[in-house]
């Protein structure tokens, strides 16, 4: 309501003009989502939104061919960054549900890792970290769980071609070789190919090692859930 001689306006569509006339529906979801957060007993709290769609894109996949999965009802909280992280954990502990956390181990996972906070809150055996999983990278993120697949998806996919020094540097970060050697890069792009690459093509097409690695984060996670 501009003012009192014009009345109220009431608008049918979402794409008006003025901001402010979506903030009851902003506040709505914001609502709905904080209540949907409380109906998983179990929790995986992760550090984005990538880290979700790699690991559910996979779950998904090692799950028809009857591989390893996380087990039933375990649900997936990104957080958004490594330093929220604690946040989420908080929030969900207060509720009584269970919560373990994936962190990467570069320097963000590790600062996120060392906090007071999530120590008091989760303990060492529910602070995953995913270095724990892929022993020959250092700094590992999400993303070197499958570093060989990624890098020929990156080539064949989004035009970064990296595949020669992913393989020349196995101890490098994928990430870091990508960005280092290629303008534009965006793990949000990377991670949507790779999600739509995985739905036409079943895991016998990641390496042993991939698989070997997920097996063992996927493991990990449920032992620290139980």
């Amino acid at each position: 309501m501009t003012d009192r001689k014009t009345g109220t306006k009431v608008h049918t569509r979402l794409a008006v003009d003025d901001p402010k006339s979506i903030y009851p529906l902003q506040a709505a979801l914001g609502y709905d989502l904080a209540q949907s957060m409380f109906t998983h007993k179990k929790n995986l709290v992760v550090e984005g939104v990538t880290d979700l769609l790699y690991i559910e894109a996979l779950n998904s996949a090692f799950a028809a061919e009857s591989g390893a999965t996380l087990d039933d009802g375990v649900a997936l909280v990104p957080a958004g960054s490594a330093s929220k992280v604690v946040y989420y954990s908080t929030i969900l502990t207060s509720q009584n549900l269970r919560v373990a956390a994936l962190l990467d181990s570069d320097a963000a996972g590790d600062r996120a890792a060392e906090q007071e906070a999530l120590w008091q809150l989760l303990t060492s055996k529910r602070i995953l970290r995913t270095g724990d999983h892929i022993p020959k990278v250092e700094r590992a993120e999400i993303e070197d769980l499958l570093r060989v697949t990624l890098g020929l998806i990156a080539r064949d996919e989004c035009g970064w071609d990296s595949v020669s020094t992913i393989a020349a540097q196995p101890r490098r970060p994928i990430i870091e070789i990508l960005t280092d050697e290629h303008t534009g890069v965006s793990k949000w792009k990377l991670a949507r190919t790779f999600v739509r690459w995985l739905a036409t093509n079943s895991i016998s097409a990641l390496t042993k090692e991939e698989r070997v690695s997920w097996s063992s984060l996927v493991a990990a996670a449920n032992k620290a859930l139980t």
